[in-house]
């Protein structure tokens, strides 16, 4: 048997493969990174004596040792065997120090582990080599991960105790803990026994191993009081198999509670839209389009690792999606630096970017066609079509649904990048863009926006008499004069399709509502939308005469592309709520044949079992139960507190208790400060509950809602940005508004709060 020798951690005759904390302690070692002396027992087998006599020209009786295993199947990516050997700290003198060796080797074959592998299937045998190493006199010790290893953001973690790290890696100890992104310090505890210095030195450490490692490392640190000791690096694993998920976007796109019909008609139908987006900018993306997305809590949130992929493509790196997921930025946040992979998918990026320059006359092309293709479904007589013929018009509209999605993304991105430009130039001479009427003289408008027909309509109201205004209220649109009622007719043909949200066909557009749009005239007050803004002819004079040029280009893009946005916007909506018609027709079948309730109840099915309901499939369980449980389901998850992230696929929500709150925060997108009565509203429906001055707290908004607006003091929104239809809304409507406010349905209605639209926060003032 080859005599036992102990092999120092730097001897170049150190073997390979004598496990993962041996190969990490080797690595730092040859980094130059601090390690405490360290001697690899590589096979320590045989008696005590054989270790004794190996060791005795190494242990030093006045040094203490840690001895702990290093097995070839320790630290896996699967299976780490976290615990299972023995490990022995604080040991002293030649004769503890070989006793310490024998156990770690006899911890092997211990009960505990023979049932860990039965457990784990792991059937590889096990190679023990035996670390003794020097113990620091520590002052605080600790674990560090360069990316947080739970969801695998760009985030430094430190966790530290005073003293030897023995309590934290037992779980015996509560450690403080510093979480530093991109540079600073988001997370740390306010008070600490470690000195920040050490912190300080952990943190940059941390960045320097990562960096030389090339990879993410989870490290164990001691710190002597002078210096900062390595005492062991390993890859962090499983990171890479987290899926994030944001609700960031998807919440202005497809806001609320989504039905599992408006779900599966939606994803394929908007998402291929955006896959063929960027296949067009960067080839093949190998991205399915109901892969962009997924439904928790019956709400839609974006697949935001899945968007990761195309940024990899684009040669971007990965953490700067994180920018897009709202979380804390840093002075050092990364910066984007063209790659060869980027400059690989240059030619194609620019190629789009030029077509995309000239997509104004693309929109002009499209909206005629778009709106005679939806005009031939429109128009069909659905009670006369076949199941069939009925299902080949769900699956028609769909493939018009992908591109007219498309016109519909791209419009209101281009729309945004100009405006975004003119308010810039703008603001480079002193002007607010919050305050110039944009759309001064821009008549075409009203053919997109209610507010003037309404306006109109109120008018007329105003002039009937006192009781025929009060029986409209009381009865609706039969109670609207014969000689008006024309004109309601009229306005319901023209945006008849609007409703609360423009992507959910399975709320009722304001052509099934027409005693709600007529008490909505009846009660509508003087707009005053846009007063008090900025002429044109004013903000010219302001620009020096040079840059005005620039100016009126950027201003006429903008105004352009205001005005596409809103004809794409109405467009989509018109052909989208097609899909109700369809669907309801289908519904209206499925309940003669009994095998559903209302014809509504077919929005609780999915696209698939529709189709298996029309041609007799037979489903277990039935149509009818599928309907029940989940509007049930639907019924449970209107209160439950829902993330703006979530990490991984397992997350289970969990009720809210926003109510017990005094005090709601969010983004403020309109200036101001109001004090009123709150006044829940989750849908057009709810427009009698609102008083002049309220404050709204609302879901979301779509342009369906703009007429409340109208009354409103304020707006408090759980979804929406800077760009949301209800902070433009309220901008130009002078109130304040605050918006991506958790909980904002959830305020109690009737309780009187002060809404602060300059650092987004609601408060409390009386309970109902």
């Amino acid at each position: 048997m080859e005599q036992l020798r102990p092999v120092p951690l730097k001897d170049p005759a150190l073997p390979q493969g004598l496990g993962g904390k041996v190969g990490g302690l080797r690595w730092l070692a040859d980094h130059g990174f601090p390690v405490p002396a360290t001697w690899v027992l590589p096979a320590p087998e045989g008696d005590g004596d054989d270790v004794a006599a190996a060791l005795a020209p190494v242990i030093d009786p006045s040094r203490r040792y840690a001895v702990r295993s290093s097995a070839n199947v320790e630290d896996g990516g699967a299976i780490s065997y976290a615990g299972q050997f023995v490990s022995r700290l604080d040991v002293t003198g030649l004769d503890a120090v070989v006793d310490a060796v024998v156990a770690v080797v006899a911890s092997a074959s211990a009960d505990g582990v023979t049932a860990y592998r039965r457990h784990t299937g792991d059937e590889r045998p096990i190679e023990m080599a035996v670390i003794v190493q020097e113990m620091v006199p520590a002052a605080a010790a600790g674990v560090a991960f360069s990316k947080n290893p739970i969801t695998g953001l760009s985030e430094t973690v430190v966790e530290a105790v005073a003293g030897t790290g023995e309590a934290l890696m037992s779980g015996t100890a509560t450690p403080d803990r510093w979480v530093q992104r991109w540079g600073d310090l988001i997370e740390q505890p306010e008070h600490s026994a470690i000195a920040p210095g050490v912190v300080r030195e952990v943190l940059a450490g941390v960045g320097e191993i990562a960096a030389a490692y090339g990879a993410p490392v989870d490290l164990e640190w001691v710190h002597d009081g002078d210096r900062l000791w390595w005492v062991q690096v390993r890859p962090i694993t499983g990171i890479e198999g987290v899926t994030i998920y944001s609700r960031r976007i998807s919440k202005e796109v497809m806001p609320g509670i989504i039905k599992p019909l408006v779900w599966s008609v939606n994803v394929p139908m908007v998402n291929q839209a955006w896959v063929d987006l960027f296949r067009e900018a960067l080839g093949d993306v190998a991205i399915a389009p109901e892969d962009l997305a997924k439904s928790f809590g019956y709400r839609s949130y974006f697949n935001m690792t899945a968007i990761g992929e195309v940024f990899a493509a684009m040669g971007m790196p990965r953490e700067s999606l994180e920018l897009l997921l709202g979380l804390p930025t840093g002075s050092e946040q990364p910066r984007f630096k063209p790659t060869a992979a980027t400059m690989k998918k240059l030619p194609r990026m620019l190629t789009m970017a030029i077509r995309k320059a000239r997509y104004g006359a693309e929109v002009e092309r499209a909206l005629p066609e778009l709106e005679a293709e939806y005009a031939r479904y429109a128009e069909r007589n659905r009670t006369a079509m076949s199941d069939a013929e009925l299902l080949a018009d769900v699956t028609a509209l769909q493939r018009i649904g992908v591109r007219s999605a498309g016109v519909n993304i791209v419009t209101p991105l281009l729309a945004n990048v100009y405006t975004a430009l003119l308010r810039r130039r703008l603001g480079k001479h002193g002007l607010d863009l919050a305050e110039i009427d944009l759309t001064e003289g821009m008549a075409e408008l009203e053919a997109f926006d209610p507010n003037p027909h309404l306006d109109r309509l109120a008018e007329r109201m105003q002039r009937l008499d006192r009781a025929e205004r009060e029986a409209i209220l009381r009865d609706g649109y039969d109670a609207v004069p014969d000689e008006l009622r024309r004109e309601v007719d009229a306005f319901l043909d023209q945006f008849g399709h609007f409703s609360d949200s423009g992507n959910d066909f399975s709320i009722p557009p304001w052509r099934e509502m027409p005693d709600t749009v007529v008490r909505m005239a009846a009660t509508r007050p003087g707009t005053g939308r846009g007063a008090g803004r900025l002429p044109w002819q004013r903000v010219e004079s302001a620009v020096p005469a040079w840059r005005r040029p620039m100016v009126r280009t950027l201003r006429g893009r903008a105004r352009t592309f205001f005005h596409h946005r809103e004809a794409v916007s109405s467009l989509y909506t018109y052909g989208y709520g097609l899909f109700r018609d369809y669907f309801l027709e289908i519904g209206s079948r499925l309940v003669d044949r009994e095998l559903l309730d209302e014809p509504d109840d077919v929005m609780y099915l999915t696209l698939d079992e529709v189709r298996a309901a029309l041609t007799g499939a037979d489903l277990s369980p039935s149509v009818a139960e599928l309907a029940a449980t989940r509007q049930a389901e639907i019924d449970e998850v209107g209160d439950l507190d829902m993330p703006e992230v979530i990490y991984g696929d397992d997350f289970i929500p969990r009720p809210s208790d926003d109510t017990a709150k005094k005090a709601w925060h969010g983004v403020p997108t309109a200036r101001g400060h109001h004090r009123g009565r709150v006044c829940v509203v989750t849908g057009i429906a709810d427009f009698d509950r609102v008083r002049a001055g309220d404050v709204l707290a609302i879901p979301y908004s779509d342009v369906g809602w703009t007429p409340l607006f109208a009354k409103a003091g304020a707006v408090v929104a759980e979804s929406g940005g800077m760009l949301s239809h209800s902070s433009i809304v309220a901008r130009e409507y002078g109130i304040p508004c605050v918006v991506s406010v958790k909980g904002a349905t959830r305020i109690p209605h009737g309780a009187i709060v002060t809404v602060d639209g300059y650092r987004g926060v609601v408060t409390l003032q009386e309970a109902p």
